[in-house]
């Protein structure tokens, strides 16, 4: 049987670029609440910049908010974040209220539920669940099926290290991987959108 990923100790992270730099998200324990690490962060973001100002973002699993509201803070007009754990929303709309209030939605609802129950659709998607690589499969398949991702956009997968697991199927263009301890993030594109960008995985 696997093992359940231990609780977060409450604690802060600390949003690492653009005009909130240096603010403070703090966050509550939490089952598998596991902040992207700043290496990490800022390797997406770099990988993101031609793309984050203006956009759209939906933060999945949103866990500690630290990548919804490091992209608000880079450019994003919006960011909707998304869990389903109570405390973990109260401090996500706390963390809102104080730093973002016309950026940053909250929204406590699963994400299955959510990308289900509307239309809205977002530039960039953010996939950064408890380890377990079958909600990461799970979850980009629920993205494709849910059509929220607007045409050219792009998914982050936040995944463990360790799980060297190909990208499912052939429905994603994988444009950038990186690892960062015991975190590995890869960017997407739906292949139907797939553009002449470079698809070599990048290592860092």
């Amino acid at each position: 049987m696997p093992r359940r990923a231990k609780p977060a100790r409450s604690g802060a992270v600390r949003i690492i670029g653009g005009r909130l730099r240096g603010r403070i998200l703090r966050f509550e324990a939490a089952p598998g609440l596991r902040p992207t690490p700043d290496r990490l962060r800022e390797t997406l973001f770099n990988w993101l910049a031609p793309d984050i100002a203006g956009a759209r973002c939906l933060d999945l699993f949103a866990g500690s908010g630290a990548l919804g509201f490091e992209a608000v803070s880079r450019g994003a007009v919006a960011a909707t974040l998304v869990d389903n754990h109570g405390p973990t929303s109260a401090c996500l709309r706390r963390n809102a209220e104080r730093l973002a209030p016309d950026a940053v939605t909250v929204v406590r609802q699963s994400a299955w539920t959510f990308l289900r129950s509307g239309a809205e659709r977002y530039d960039v998607i953010f996939i950064d669940p408890p380890f377990d690589a079958l909600i990461g499969r799970r979850a980009l398949d629920a993205v494709r099926a849910s059509n929220r991702l607007d045409d050219g956009g792009l998914v982050y997968l936040e995944r463990r290290a360790a799980d060297r697991e190909t990208v499912p199927g052939t429905q994603w263009t994988r444009l950038r991987e990186s690892t960062s301890g015991d975190a590995r993030g890869c960017l997407l594109r739906p292949v139907k959108t797939a553009s002449a960008l470079d698809t070599r995985p990048e290592t860092g």
